[in-house]
């Protein structure tokens, strides 16, 4: 080799270490195929940049993907793929790019989770889960639907609970992923506010100004509301001014969109979570979970006997949609005459009459449609029984149950109690760790509002809710673990 060219390599090693060196590298990639691409005007050539870019991210520092999901998850999209499958763009093709980090960080070691975390009760729980779905998928109707559901299990789990345990070491950390979903969760407030302001933010075109990101204004109405809480703990936990400032504004965003989408169900959801609080610092959890189940399996029982379930059944002429006026349209709820609420009673009775045909399996997972048609009953039939956007029960609790059976729906049942049981007892033990119980008391509060979506909406599999609410469940397990080391060290 030339000994100058030795030389000048020699002084550029000295002066740069090797994390420079590779920078520079892929800046120098960066630029040379940018060169080749505008000269040839083959955008193709920028794709070894890009995906040694795209390397260098994975393999150094796989969280900032994490950290940009959150962001662009208000923006993601539906696409129809080959085969009458769809994909969420860009938040599926992230996610499954995370389940391969975390993943790698495990196997190689640059990641560790404690041994007591992963013996954790709710992560015991969730794997009992996942093996029930998995074995339930050889009973199902459709045994392939069900074992891409299982993927796709998979695929929100390992990002959203493992990934959360190995990036969030600390308490402020809790607070990032928030920060970054609510950033752009306000400038999806923005976008809709902005056409729904040319229709003047009437009822009527709420579905038209959230498109093309969101299916409908359940979904949005829903991501703001499990923000809401995560935004008012993380303003109280902020120790500078310019923080707490901007957790204000994003709230008084994403409170002012959760108004203006005019769903009824997310409004009421944050009243519901205010007094779970109350009930939590009365420790009272046990009760509630109690009376909700002594409640609900007399009035099963009532309606299963004979023939009473028909009482429901809508008049077919009155039971209208009030698309115009929300007055009327929250009027026709409460006399039960609301469409959308009575397309639920359609769909839960043929649910029943599911769980009735294969109590033990189930349909299998994600088969609820179109096999619930078989089970319908006239009477009961609305103006959208059509059904074209092949939505399922309206009920996360009957789904599993229609779907996985009753073990699915115990195991489902044991998790949601076994979460808030074990928030209320970190409430209690965090109470002179005041940065630790603003997490517990924002993961909870985002969990109870998404719980109480559940049941009249399922939204554990869908892209914008979901992975909040499997992030709620890891930060409870890794509040108790700091709780576990403050125990230590106080002795």
């Amino acid at each position: 080799m030339n000994p100058s060219v030795t030389n000048l390599w020699q002084r550029l090693r000295q002066s740069f270490d090797g994390p420079q060196l590779l920078f520079m590298a892929f800046v120098g990639l960066l630029l040379v195929g940018g060169a080749a691409a505008a000269l040839t005007r083959l955008p193709a050539l920028l794709l070894p940049a890009a995906l040694a870019v795209a390397l260098l991210v994975v393999l150094v520092e796989w969280r900032w993907i994490y950290y940009l999901l959150f962001f662009l998850l208000p923006f993601s999209e539906e696409i129809s793929l080959f085969g009458g499958l769809s994909m969420d763009v860009p938040s599926e093709p992230l996610m499954l790019a995370l389940t391969g980090c975390v993943g790698a960080a495990l196997l190689l070691g640059t990641g560790h989770i404690p041994r007591r975390e992963w013996l954790h009760p709710l992560l015991i729980i969730l794997g009992l889960m996942l093996l029930w779905t998995a074995v339930d998928a050889f009973f199902s109707v459709d045994t392939l639907k069900s074992f891409k559901y299982l993927l796709a299990k998979v695929w929100y789990l390992t990002p959203f609970v493992l990934g959360t345990l190995l990036i969030v070491r600390r308490p402020a950390d809790s607070w990032r992923f928030a920060a970054f979903y609510a950033t752009g969760a306000c400038l999806s407030v923005v976008y809709v506010v902005t056409r729904h302001a040319t229709k003047g933010f009437d009822f009527e075109h709420i579905n038209w100004a959230l498109r093309p990101f969101f299916r409908n204004h359940v979904i949005y109405a829903t991501m703001l509301a499990l923000l809401v809480p995560f935004c008012w703990f993380a303003m109280r936990a902020a120790t500078k001014a310019g923080p707490r400032l901007a957790w204000r504004v994003a709230l008084g965003l994403l409170l002012f969109g959760l108004v203006t989408s005019y769903t009824r169900a997310s409004m009421l959801s944050l009243p519901i979570a205010a007094l779970y609080y109350v009930v939590m610092r009365l420790r009272f959890t046990k009760v509630v979970l109690l009376v909700v189940a002594v409640v609900t399996a007399f009035g099963v029982v009532h309606i299963t006997t004979g023939d009473n379930y028909m009482e429901f059944a809508p008049n077919f002429e009155r039971t209208i949609f009030n698309g115009k006026n929300f007055e009327k349209h929250l009027e026709a709820t409460y006399k039960m005459q609301d469409v959308s609420g009575m397309e639920r009673v359609y769909r839960w009775v043929a649910a029943a009459r599911m769980i009735a045909d294969k109590p033990i399996v189930g349909s299998g997972a994600a088969t609820f449609y179109p096999e619930y048609k078989r089970y319908t009953i006239k009477s009961f039939r609305t103006y959208v029984s059509d059904n074209p956007e092949k939505s399922t029960t309206h009920n996360y609790f009957l789904l599993q149950l229609a779907e996985q059976g009753i073990p699915g729906f115990l195991l489902f049942l044991v998790f949601i109690a076994s979460a808030l049981l074990k928030a209320e007892s970190l409430y209690h033990r965090s109470r002179h760790h005041p940065e630790v119980r603003r997490v517990i008391l924002g993961a909870t509060m985002s969990f109870v509002v998404i719980v109480f979506h559940l049941t009249l909406n399922e939204l554990v599999e869908a892209d914008k809710i979901g992975p909040v609410f499997f992030i709620c469940l890891a930060l409870l397990i890794r509040c108790e673990s700091w709780l576990a080391d403050a125990s230590l060290n106080e002795r």
